[in-house]
């Protein structure tokens, strides 16, 4: 009691010396907003609570209510094992292999049910570097808090009583904003070195600061991310880079040395005036519809990260002698096939990369039937976004954008005005005015099995929101 009293008076939460003893946390101590909770997750707990069993939110949802943000994701850590959970839910589905969960379904909601984990087993199989590959132990909540990577992301929240279990001083480092990883940082990393991404993700979206002995080990280990699988490392790419900070993301994966071999070429595009400004604009413009809750398409973000190496090997392709547009196909080639071994881009994704720069050229034939044909294109509203951070970035005349602003938005008549005028001259991309006719200065070399229509792979199926409207 008199602990306590002193606590209060100071105003401080000191951590447990018994880590298997949490720190309690009233709702007047922790001041989450129970509005802020999703009906659903309450829902989820409550009906496992009144099973028999204990349920709170966990992780980044309790770490955003605590910072007072609403959740995007809700969370909850149980008793309860995957086929207790599944027996009490209409619509539940258990999923994973390295550690079973469960996905709760409430219509187009759907929440993430896990076990409480136990102490990693000794006998966890492991790669030749630590890596846990399985690991399916049960356990203890204060087991589960250890497991759990950040002291942010180890608070547990129950809806019902409205109080936060701390067993790792998580609120203090909220406070302090602080980032701070549980447990040695080099066994931490070297069980699952896409936590050294995660360091750096939240890091960069909360404003917090590394603390030193969560960052030191960084640099050095940062080559074990090449034994994750690239799957993972492209999930987690992707959350870094619609997190909303995405550029700040960025900046401090060069900070702490874990670029290469992510984004291959990458600090080259930085250090390039129009690439840079290209690069700021297209991340800008996603972080922006981040804020403002709208969709963004992973393809048309990858193809602006890319499209200044795409269009490096494309001038080298024509300079060597070969048409324009078949220049331009072997150069998405080679930029694709270098990220897919390292971020295993999922089909789709890079199919709407492809559509994406395959229009750009298309965008400077402004005669005939041809613009027309490019407004029926599946992805024509994100290629006609991709020209304009062209445009804005100074790879090409604004002129441009400009003329297809006004041509899109024109009725019958005021498009074929615009097609009798005669185009301005654009200062070139290396491309402009390309055609499929167009003869380079020496004989075109033949390549088997690489002709490609204009329009890539349109036709299969819509495509997702482009990163700006």
């Amino acid at each position: 009691m008199i602990t306590k009293l002193i606590r209060r008076i100071l105003g401080t939460k000191d951590k447990p010396a018994d880590a298997t003893q949490p720190v309690v946390l009233t709702a007047k101590e922790h001041g989450i907003d129970p509005k802020l909770v999703s009906n659903n997750a309450i829902r989820v707990t409550s009906t496992l609570q009144q099973a028999g069993f204990k349920a709170f939110l966990v992780g980044g949802a309790v770490r955003d209510l605590l910072l007072g943000v609403k959740p995007k994701d809700f969370d909850i850590a149980t008793n309860a094992t995957p086929e207790q959970v599944k027996k009490l839910f209409r619509r539940a589905f258990i999923i994973g292999r390295r550690f079973q969960i469960v996905h709760v379904m409430f219509g187009q909601d759907l929440l993430e049910v896990t076990t409480f984990r136990g102490a990693s087993a000794e006998d966890a199989p492991k790669d030749e570097h630590g890596r846990v590959l399985r690991d399916n132990t049960f356990g203890e909540q204060h087991e589960d808090a250890v497991r759990r990577d950040f002291t942010i992301n180890a608070m547990y929240y129950d809806p019902a009583t409205q109080t936060v279990l701390d067993y790792h001083g998580g609120m203090d480092d909220i406070r302090n904003r602080t980032l701070r990883i549980i447990g040695a940082p080099e066994a931490r990393y070297r069980e699952d070195p896409v936590r050294l991404l995660r360091v750096v993700r939240f890091a960069a979206k909360l404003d917090f600061t590394i603390a030193p002995d969560t960052r030191k080990p960084i640099t050095v280990m940062a080559p074990l991310i090449n034994n994750v699988p690239a799957a993972r490392v492209f999930d987690e790419m992707l959350k870094l880079l619609l997190s909303g900070h995405a550029l700040a993301c960025l900046q401090q994966l060069r900070k702490e040395g874990l670029h290469h071999g992510l984004l291959p070429l990458l600090d080259v595009v930085l250090e390039q005036p129009l690439g840079e400004k290209f690069v700021r604009l297209a991340l800008d413009a996603t972080d922006e519809r981040v804020r403002q809750g709208k969709p963004v398409s992973p393809g048309f973000l990858f193809a602006s990260l890319l499209w200044h190496q795409v269009l490096e090997k494309w001038k080298a392709y024509q300079a060597a002698g070969e048409y324009p547009i078949p220049a331009l196909h072997l150069a998405a080639d080679d930029v694709l096939n270098a990220q897919t071994d390292k971020l295993a881009l999922q089909r789709k994704i890079a199919s709407d990369m492809r559509d994406i720069w395959a229009m750009q050229p298309r965008f400077e034939r402004r005669t005939g039937k041809s613009p027309y044909k490019l407004l029926e294109h599946l992805r024509m509203r994100a290629g006609y976004d991709f020209l304009l951070l062209r445009c804005a970035s100074g790879e090409i005349d604004r002129e441009i954008g400009d003329w297809w602003t006004a041509f899109m938005d024109a009725d019958g008549p005021g498009r074929e005005e615009l097609l009798a005028k005669k185009p301005q001259a654009s200062k070139a991309s290396g491309t402009a005015g390309a055609s499929d006719d167009a003869a380079p200065a020496k004989k075109r070399r033949r390549r088997g099995g690489r002709k490609r229509s204009g329009g890539g792979n349109a036709g299969n199926g819509g495509s997702p929101a482009p990163a700006a409207e």
